[in-house]
């Protein structure tokens, strides 16, 4: 099975363990960057290039780094086929694939360290969709809303809340 790994600068040293993890785990790795530690780059263009390495089969699944996670997987779940989860427990990085064919892990490298990060990768690429008719019945809800999605991006989502 082949990953696509994408981190910003939040993400960027955490990647590198993750990418080396993985080679050893078997996987092939799919490198969407940052090549190097830039801190004015943005989450939403590794984001994109992992989503967009999932859409054109090159991988299939994802692992995105941030700071936090949450932008990353804020991001990428914009994009049609890909279900992106920050996932900082085991439970949640095996039961989001089990369940809900998750295919896009997220990671925060300020909130979890790497023997965690880790862990959580083992426990993502070890699962598999259970494929119970109540999870393809959810799923196959997801993708309707996805379906239905206009690609315009209402007024009061492109507000910034007062500082």
């Amino acid at each position: 099975m082949k990953v696509a790994i994408g981190a910003d600068h939040g993400g960027f040293i955490l990647k590198q363990a993750i990418a080396e993890q993985l080679s050893q785990l078997g996987y092939g790795v799919v490198d969407c960057g940052a090549e190097a530690l830039n801190p004015g780059d943005d989450y939403p263009d590794f984001a994109r290039a992992v989503g967009e390495a999932l859409l054109r089969g090159e991988a299939e699944r994802g692992i995105l780094i941030c700071g936090s996670g949450v932008g990353a997987s804020i991001a990428a779940s914009k994009m049609r086929g890909v279900r992106a989860a920050v996932c900082h427990d085991t439970y949640s990085a095996h039961q989001g694939v089990e369940h809900d064919n998750m295919n896009v892990l997220c990671l925060g490298a300020r909130v979890i360290g790497d023997e965690v990060a880790k862990e959580l990768v083992r426990a993502f690429m070890g699962a598999t969709f259970a494929g119970e008719e109540r999870f393809r019945r959810r799923l196959d809800k997801v993708l309707e809303i996805e379906k239905q999605a206009t690609g315009n991006v209402p007024e009061q989502s492109r507000r910034i809340a007062p500082m």
